[in-house]
């Protein structure tokens, strides 16, 4: 097992935790699987907007425009064709597409694993002891900007706590660049996107929750 230090929310050490390589020590990197992963994340979470209306929702007479022979002009059969101005929309967009991706569980696990690992070797995963509870998002703001100086970490973080809190979502609503995540509800794009702040209790729980 490798070892990481805990660190307080001032950034000092108190003690020293095993990780389980299961989780933070895979020894072969895919990356194709993260890439699948997030495919089917963003895929999943896509809504299709765009909308056009074919020849039998657009408005207008169903009748025959005029008679089919003797005017000299082409046939026609409706005002709503296509091929008219304010017709339908042949093989337009519309919004019961799907576009989701179907992702077996194993592979989520591996690609989380994955990206754990990662974010371990770079040094861009920290473990702190405990996390104060705060709704106050400057007081929350002055804590994670100190904490990331000092562990060597970006502007964008992500906390992952051992249960959700009220408390801390209404301090994260207003930090743009961060975000609060509890244990058992983790994701690929953003773990992959923010560096990580993870409670000592928290890894317990990703330990216990993924590995089934």
């Amino acid at each position: 097992m490798s070892k990481v230090a805990v660190i307080n929310q001032t950034g000092e050490k108190v003690s020293d935790l095993d990780l389980n390589p299961k989780v933070f020590g895979v020894e072969t990197i895919d990356a194709n699987i993260v890439h699948f992963a997030v495919r089917a994340q963003r895929n999943n979470n896509r809504r299709a907007i765009a909308h056009t209306k074919n020849r039998g929702e657009v408005a207008g007479s169903g009748k025959k425009p005029w008679k089919q022979k003797g005017t000299g002009r082409a046939r026609a059969g409706s005002v709503r064709s296509p091929l008219w101005r304010h017709g339908g929309v042949t093989f337009g967009p519309r919004s019961n597409r799907n576009f989701s991706i179907k992702l077996n569980r194993s592979a989520f696990r591996k690609a989380l694993f994955t990206i754990l690992t990662d974010k371990v070797n770079d040094k861009k995963l920290v473990v702190i002891d405990s996390i104060d509870q705060t709704s106050k998002t400057n007081e929350l703001s002055k804590r994670l900007t100190g904490l990331a100086g000092k562990a060597s970490l970006g502007k964008k973080l992500l906390l992952i706590v051992d249960r959700p809190s009220s408390e801390l979502a209404r301090a994260f609503a207003n930090l743009p660049q961060s975000k609060v995540l509890a244990a058992n509800q983790l994701n690929v794009v953003d773990l992959l996107n923010h560096d990580v702040i993870v409670t000592k209790d928290a890894v317990g729980i990703i330990e216990k929750t993924y590995l089934k």
